[in-house]
């Protein structure tokens, strides 16, 4: 039996409706399209029939019920885009979202210009989308991630062989670590929202990504930031330090990080405007 896939997509586009505006259904249509029938969106369009299988429909009818429950399609198709790399994905690790490639972009436009060997950890490194990057850009250097969880490192290290990447992956609880080993350059995207902020977040996050790696207590939302200077400052050689950040809490990161002896500090806004990323040294 075959079914129009034209007709599927209105359909599909209307059924969503109920928790997607229009355009964010069309593209949920178009990823699924190229995912899973392997059919770019301008094939798509220029063809005027296009006819689907009732096994593929019900593929597609699976993806439906998963999106209408709000989980995010990278967890559905099992992977994302992050730096132009194919990074899978589980509910055990948060999506690579596009500001952490803005933070990496930093971390390559300062280091990239070095003629030394270079060291860098990733502090919280989740899927390994981070290092996996710099790796993949700074080949000469030597990159490690760091995070708590062992599925976490699992995934990440699988994702680092599926690009031929060289990361060390060390496990460890961040915050009862005595000392790093000696880098020039330590970069996270630890958590900091605050816990009293789930309120305001969308289920496809908050009842799927791992709240281990989003949320904070209220009274102490900057306790990775403290450690991660803490840490840096007890090295032989203070590292360069690059942090994603609250915008809502820009300026107490900065001032905390002044605090602890960084001459140095730099805020830099993402692709919206908001200030989103910090450097200090």
């Amino acid at each position: 039996m075959m079914i129009n896939l034209k007709k599927f997509k209105v359909e599909f586009i209307r059924e969503l409706s109920s928790i997607y505006n229009k355009e964010e259904a069309t593209a949920l249509f178009s990823w699924l399209t190229e995912d899973l029938l392997h059919l770019k969106t301008h094939d798509f369009l220029l063809q005027t029939e296009v006819d689907i299988h009732t096994k593929q429909l019900h593929i597609f009818q699976q993806a439906k019920s998963r999106l209408l429950k709000h989980e995010p399609i990278q967890y559905i198709l099992g992977y994302t885009e992050f730096f132009g790399l194919k990074i899978n994905v589980t509910p055990d690790v948060l999506i690579p979202r596009p500001e952490t490639e803005e933070l990496v972009q930093w971390v390559l436009e300062d280091c990239k210009a070095q003629v030394h060997q270079l060291s860098l950890i990733d502090i919280g490194t989740g899927s390994g989308c981070i290092p996996i990057a710099l790796a993949k850009n700074l080949p000469q250097a030597k990159v490690m991630g760091l995070d708590i969880s062992e599925y976490a490192l699992q995934l990440a290290a699988s994702n680092s062989e599926l690009h031929d990447a060289k990361v060390e992956f060390i496990k460890s609880d961040v915050l009862q670590l005595k000392s790093l080993p000696e880098v020039d350059v330590i970069v996270s995207n630890p958590p900091y929202v605050k816990y009293d902020e789930h309120l305001k977040m969308k289920d496809n996050v908050l009842k799927h990504e791992p709240h281990l790696a989003l949320f904070v207590a209220n009274d102490d939302p900057l306790i990775f930031y403290k450690k991660i200077a803490e840490l840096a400052l007890k090295a032989k050689k203070k590292p360069v330090v690059y942090v994603e950040i609250s915008q809502y809490l820009a300026q107490d990161t900065s001032q905390l990080f002044k605090d602890f002896g960084f001459e140095q500090v730099e805020i830099k806004k993402d692709f919206r405007g908001n200030d989103r990323m910090l450097k200090a040294y």
